[in-house]
């Protein structure tokens, strides 16, 4: 019955979904290009896939070669202020704008005569077809790459796996966690979707740990081989799971949250009990948690994140060529008089 019900929705779902890719591939659908350099990174499927490691990461590739960027996003759960994403962007890239607009359109016009961004990074971009890009990377979970094979209700896919083929560049996200013969699997399904594309290996590699509200840090070792009590509100929490485990950590409780949680002070309240009838050392989270709770402590035990790094374990090389020849087209800083020319019907 439920398997039924699941297929009824999905039905106009997909519809929905292909209609509106074929708008933009026959031309009926305007797409809008900026003047200067898009990046856009998305995945396929509902749930985390690291984009906001992988935005990170291409923001500050920009910035060591002197350009001004930034970033573009859809803003999910950010009626009454910046979302989890961007808080925790803002953290870790303190001078690079944020807009989180709808409109990406317009948050991109913004972005260049407001900020004098000469390079625009597009969070969660893959089907947001209105605006051009330079640069189409798409994220794709090592522990669950293709959705369980179905589009959303029924499995996780946004749309089918087919469209693939729009990606320039594909990456597979947590690449560590599978042995090399199970990363080889999935690389010859996609690069028969996509030939064309690059493809990408990526680790997201724990890197230490950090508090608030002063942001202090210590040694990730710090806590190896002490009871903690874990939490997330994350899209994917088993990528967290296997973090905790890297770090050497005894994890007594693991407690999920829906992704996008806002933590109330019962929730606070709740991990401090349990965090003290455990007798852990400490409280570890993510930096999307910590951005939303901004305390030092959970009741007498401190509170720590583990700070993430992404490591390209193959094709950075080709990515990184692909990312110079959109420099070589980047505006000088200030120079925005063909901001967004005619749509193109492409």
């Amino acid at each position: 019955m439920l398997r039924s019900a699941l297929g009824a929705v999905a039905v106009p779902y997909r519809w929905t979904v292909e209609w509106r890719n074929r708008r933009y591939d026959s031309g009926s659908a305007a797409v809008h290009r900026a003047g200067v350099p898009v990046i856009s990174v998305g995945n396929l499927t509902l749930g985390g896939t690291g984009k906001s490691p992988m935005v990170e990461w291409l923001a500050r590739w920009f910035l060591e070669r002197g350009q001004k960027v930034g970033i573009l996003s859809r803003g999910y759960g950010s009626q009454t202020g910046p979302n989890d994403e961007a808080r925790e962007l803002a953290w870790k890239l303190p001078d690079v704008p944020h807009l989180q607009n709808p409109d990406r359109v317009a948050a991109a016009r913004q972005a260049i005569v407001r900020h004098g961004c000469q390079v625009l990074v597009l969070d969660d971009g893959f089907q947001h077809r209105r605006i051009g890009r330079d640069l189409d990377i798409v994220l794709l979970d090592a522990l669950e790459p293709f959705g369980f094979e179905r589009i959303f209700p029924q499995g996780t896919l946004r749309e089918p796996i087919k469209n693939l083929a729009r990606a320039d560049a594909i990456a597979l996200s947590r690449a560590d966690l599978l042995p090399m013969e199970q990363r080889q699997a999935i690389r010859d399904r996609v690069l028969a979707l996509a030939p064309h594309a690059l493809w990408l290996e990526i680790a997201h590699t724990p890197q230490t740990l950090l508090g608030q509200p002063s942001a202090a840090e210590q040694p990730l070792d710090s806590l190896r081989q002490r009871r903690i009590l874990a939490f997330c509100g994350l899209g994917n929490p088993a990528g967290f799971r296997h973090t905790l485990q890297r770090c050497g950590y005894e994890v007594a409780e693991f407690r999920e949250f829906p992704d996008h949680h806002l933590y109330t002070v019962a929730d606070l309240e709740s991990l401090a009990a349990s965090a003290r009838q455990r007798d852990v050392f400490a409280v570890v989270c993510t930096q999307k948690d910590l951005v939303k709770i901004s305390v030092a402590n959970l009741g007498d035990r401190p509170l720590w994140a583990v700070k993430i790094g992404t490591e390209i374990l193959a094709g950075r090389s080709e990515l990184e060529r692909e990312l110079k020849s959109c420099i070589a087209n980047a505006p000088p800083s200030g120079a925005h008089g063909s901001v967004f020319p005619p749509p193109l019907n492409c």
